[in-house]
């Protein structure tokens, strides 16, 4: 059983004892915890938005949220099955103090997790979340007398909402879309994909769908994380129904990821390469991804005339990295598409609605596409150490080793060289090195990996 408490929210398996996985106990402790943490920030009747994936957890979970929080005396504005997105539009247009989303996002079925929102719709910070695990573990919770209980909002209508604003955006062009009679085949791993894929896709006049796994019952048919190894059966889909495009999501439908029509992958690095292409045909300005996200990134904002900036890993980093610089388009190479017009959080169904423009524009193919763009390739390792090791000490001997190449220590350690980079970071959940290096090709990504692993155990020894 596993617990985890992280910038990204409370994880955890289900079952077990409380403390160490999501109990109910758990649930409702730091369910009470946000509560109090959002009535600190806040005066008057206070609102929270929740929705949740389909996954085999989440009815049991949202009861626990949804009595906690009235118990607290807050008013619930629930949307029942959601995505991640949704969630994030609706909390601002419900003039909610936050909201929760309950996922545990690409991991499998076992899991389930509390996401939390502030007033903006937006991830809480690192310093908001430690307040608020201070709060839970103080058990600072004063529920409310009996005629000051909160109420249940019921709200279906919130992927209309979510379509509608997409729909409406400029760069969006529902016309050429249309025009252009595209087969999409698609994949929702039985969660909430399954929901408002088909009616996004059928909105921008795609009439050929062939769907995959879009009955959102939490039976989830394969790992339900995007990548190339579980993504056999869509591949096989597309090219059986001759489709011009494969489209996966995540449980939460915040991380997309493409297949070309001849079954390739298009690679969930390059979602976010392809989204912002777009974006900068149409408007000049600066792009931002994680330290760990592809190069590609960096080559085709400079090309465009823009300015290309890396935050540290995590959604939140991101998000205010964009904010710094003014972003037009930004995200992480996982397949997270953050287009601030619309809000700043990862969402796969613009990331989707401006693919298929950029498609239907260019009259280019998905593969075609795919190979407009520098080509490289990052290698994903890890090195396990023993608790005494000192990782910080071997973080910064590796940053001096390399000090006359281009260094960057916000997260880790970046080192940039010519042709290819190296990034070296701590896990925040268990004793590891993350090595992510990328280069032109895939041995010679996997030859600087090995080459960095070499000199961090020369360190250790």
């Amino acid at each position: 059983m596993t617990l985890i408490k992280s910038i990204s929210g409370i994880r955890g398996t289900i079952g077990g004892k409380p403390g160490e996985g999501l109990s109910p106990l758990d649930v409702v402790k730091f369910t009470s915890a946000y509560g109090e943490w959002i009535k600190k920030q806040s005066s008057g009747k206070i609102k929270i938005v929740i929705g949740r994936d389909a996954r085999i957890s989440g009815l049991m979970i949202e009861n626990l949220v949804t009595s906690t929080l009235i118990g607290l005396g807050i008013d619930v504005i629930n949307l029942g099955l959601s995505t991640t997105p949704t969630v994030e539009i609706a909390v601002p247009l419900e003039n909610a103090h936050g909201g929760i989303i309950l996922t545990a996002s690409h991991n499998p079925k076992q899991w389930n997790a509390l996401k939390l929102l502030n007033g903006k719709g937006e991830f809480i910070s690192s310093e908001d979340g430690q307040e608020l695990l201070t709060i839970a573990d103080q058990e600072d919770f004063n529920y409310a007398d009996v005629d000051d209980l909160g109420v249940i909002v019921k709200n279906d209508t919130y992927f209309d909402t979510h379509i509608k604003e997409i729909l409406n955006h400029e760069l969006v062009d529902v016309d050429s879309i249309k025009t252009a009679k595209f087969k999409v085949a698609i994949d929702a791993v039985n969660s909430t994909g399954g929901l408002c894929l088909p009616p996004l896709l059928r909105a921008l006049g795609v009439e050929d769908i062939h769907e995959l796994y879009c009955e959102p019952n939490g039976q989830f048919p394969h790992n339900p994380e995007p990548l190339p190894e579980n993504l056999t059966e869509i591949s096989k889909t597309v090219v059986e129904n001759k489709a011009d495009i494969g489209i996966v999501v995540d449980p939460d439908v915040d991380r997309l990821a493409l297949v070309c029509e001849d079954g390739s992958m298009f690679g969930e690095e390059y979602t976010l390469v392809a989204v912002a292409d777009y974006v900068l045909s149409k408007r000049k300005g600066n792009t931002v991804s994680n330290m760990s996200s592809t190069r590609a990134l960096r080559d085709i904002t400079e090309k465009a005339g823009g300015e290309y900036f890396a935050s540290a890993v995590g959604e939140v980093n991101v998000v205010n990295q964009m904010k710094a610089k003014n972003a037009v388009i930004g995200g992480e190479g996982n397949g997270g598409v953050i287009f601030p017009d619309l809000h700043y959080g990862r969402d796969s169904l613009i990331g989707i609605a401006l693919v298929l423009s950029h498609m239907a524009q260019t009259g280019m193919s998905a593969k075609t596409l795919r190979n407009s763009y520098p080509q490289y390739h990052i290698s994903k390792n890890k090195i396990e150490l023993t608790p005494e090791i000192d990782v910080d000490l071997i973080l910064e001997k590796m940053g001096e080793k390399y000090a006359n190449e281009n260094v960057n220590t916000i997260d880790g350690v970046k080192i940039d060289f010519a042709e290819e980079w190296v990034h070296l970071r701590k896990s925040n959940t268990e004793p590891i090195i993350r090595i992510y290096s990328e280069s032109a090709n895939e041995e010679k990504a996997e030859q600087l990996a090995k080459k960095i692993i070499s000199e961090i155990k020369e360190i250790i020894a």
